[in-house]
């Protein structure tokens, strides 16, 4: 799958598998993500792309304007894995 720029991501690989975070930019083979706690917009993590799975959710533009909403977001796909 392509990913693209607010499409919802689990990381496979690292201090961070089995996270979620949303995808703020793609660029040369990495993406930047963040997830509005540890990785906000600001800061936002790189990470290469075979180290994520899609989800196949992708968010608005509006949905990524602040840190607060990707974590409302987020907690869904967070809650779903505990749960399982």
């Amino acid at each position: 799958m392509r990913f693209k720029k607010g499409m919802v991501v689990r990381s496979k690989a690292g201090h961070d598998k089995g996270s979620f975070f949303v995808v703020l930019c793609v660029e040369d083979g990495t993406a930047l993500i963040a997830d509005g706690v540890s990785r906000t917009i600001n800061k936002p993590k790189r990470k290469n792309l075979i180290h994520l799975s899609a989800t196949g959710t992708v968010l608005d533009e509006r949905s990524m304007e602040a840190d607060i909403e990707i974590r409302k977001i987020l907690v869904g796909f967070n809650d779903r894995v505990r749960s399982s």
